[in-house]
Formats: structure tokens, sequence, C-alpha cells
């Protein structure tokens, strides 16, 4: 799936169609320069997954912990201030990566090794105000 965006407006648009695109995949893994808008589209796909809570970047938290409005957990990871692999193991990450929830990982190049054999790798790039949207589904 590739898709360029323009605009703002677009983004609930473009994260229902990347949900409904891999509507079989859970963990959903984003690429890109800081300020690409990787935390502004997991909070439109939080929307469109009708989490309530209010979504932020989890920096200093590391991950955010959420619900869909079927109930689902919802996990927000952002590990760029993780120092080194061992914290990922610290907070527990195999509990979330291979769970039952959704789970939304920024900064992933620094735990690329412990992703699981399947996920959505979402690459965002942007030039001159315009992103491209890159998702693909990766099976180890």
């Amino acid at each position: 799936m590739e898709t360029v965006i323009k605009s703002l407006t677009e983004l609930p648009d473009v994260a229902r169609n990347l949900l409904d695109s891999f509507n079989e995949d859970r963990f959903f893994a984003f690429f890109g320069k800081m300020g690409v808008g990787k935390t502004t589209l997991i909070k439109e796909m939080c929307d469109v997954l009708g989490v309530k809570e209010n979504v932020c970047s989890p920096t200093f938290a590391i991950i955010n912990e959420y619900s869909t409005s079927k109930g689902e957990p919802v996990y927000h990871f952002d590990f760029y201030r993780l120092k080194s692999i061992a914290e990922a193991f610290d907070i527990g990450y195999e509990e979330y990566f291979y769970g039952d929830g959704y789970c939304f990982t920024e900064w992933t190049e620094k735990v690329e090794e412990l992703l699981p054999e399947r996920y959505v790798r979402v690459e965002i790039k942007e030039e001159a105000g315009v992103r491209t949207l890159v998702a693909k589904r990766i099976e180890i």
C-alpha cells in the first residue's frame, strides 16, 4: 500500500485504509524521521479503532495503553529514549508484542531485532511538505 498525504485532513481516511488493508494484522511498526507524523497517524488509527482516551506520545513512559471500542487493548510504544535493547526486556515487551492487542511502535529501528515474525512495516517520508506512506506486511 502506498499513499501520498498532502494535508492533515486526509489522515482519517489514511488511517482507516491502513487498518482495512491489513485487517488481520495487529502489529504496526512505524519508521520515519522525527516530525514526519508517526504519532499523528497513530492517533488517527486509535480514533478509527474507537479509542476514547487521550492518545499522546509515550516518549517518556515508553508505552501507553488504551482500549478500543470493543475492549481490545492498544499498546503504543515510543522507543526514542531507549538506551539499550535490555530496556525493552525490562518492560516485558514480549507480553505486548506477542499478545492479542494492537501494537503500534515508533522508533522501531531501536528494537527491530525483537519484532514478531509477522507485522506491518509503515514507512513515512516527507519531501517539500508532502508525505508518502508505504506499508507492507513483513513475514519472516
